[in-house]
Order: C-alpha cells, then structure tokens, then sequence
C-alpha cells in the first residue's frame, strides 16, 4: 500500500525549495538541528515514512495544529518532493560503512 501511494519517486531540489521556506524555520536547514528538542530530526529520515506523516497530518488523522496548518496546502507532488528532499540528506538513520 505504501509503494502504491509513492508512485513517483520526488524531486529533491524541489523539495529543498519547500523546505527551505516552510519547512527550516522549525526542523532547520539540514533538517538535523530543529530549533526546539521536541520537533523531530527529517534528515535521513525514509521517504515513505515522510510521505504518511504529512499525508496524515493534511486528513487530521494526526494531530498537530502546526504541522497540520502547514501540511494542508501542500500537493502530492510537494510531499514526494519533500520526502525525497529530507530522505537524501544524512542523519541519524544513516548507515555509514
């Protein structure tokens, strides 16, 4: 079901874009130093993972009223985007040989 709902996969640099002006002000610019401990680390984070948050925050299914303010607008395209943007950058889901 997952595979299904990604059917494209993102464009990063468009996602940086979104990112870097919704997105940044609270999770940072590298998506690893969020201005507050209690808003998660994207960076390395997985695309599909990324994807059903922000899926879930748009239809209320989870709850936030920022994160769902800022969700609401965004398309399918923004959020594989976006997800392919975060997914790309390393963090602490990063496996490094």
């Amino acid at each position: 079901a997952l595979l299904a709902a990604s059917a494209h996969a993102g464009d990063r640099a468009a996602g940086q874009r979104i990112a870097d002006a919704q997105c940044a002000a609270c999770h940072g610019r590298d998506g690893r130093t969020p201005t507050d401990p209690a808003y998660p680390i994207l960076a390395g984070q997985y695309a599909d993972y990324l994807e059903v948050a922000l899926r879930t925050y748009q239809t209320g299914e989870r709850r936030n009223a920022i994160m769902q303010a800022i969700a609401k607008p965004l398309s399918r395209r923004d959020i594989a985007d976006l997800a392919a943007f975060y997914a790309s950058l390393p963090g602490p889901l990063t496996h490094r040989r």
